[in-house]
């Protein structure tokens, strides 16, 4: 009793398809192959680093500043 043997396991098999139908059966699979699809699509993005694909340019100018004598004498 302890595991299952592989006539049981096709009867059971033959059951579930004559309970279910092949197309019920065919768009459960679809569906769960989506969302696990969708699942590791949404894992994988979480690990990339978000990149800024927008060249940005930085200018820089080079002022001279003189400082100002503040003693008159």
């Amino acid at each position: 009793m302890g595991s299952f043997s592989i006539t049981h396991w096709l009867i059971l098999l033959v059951v579930v398809v004559i309970v279910f139908g092949t197309s019920k059966l065919k768009n459960a699979g679809k569906d769960l192959g989506g969302a696990v699809k969708g699942f590791k699509d949404a894992v994988k993005e979480e690990d990339k680093p978000k990149i800024d694909n927008h060249e940005k340019t930085i200018v820089v100018e080079e002022v001279k500043v003189e400082p100002k004598d503040h003693h008159q004498g």
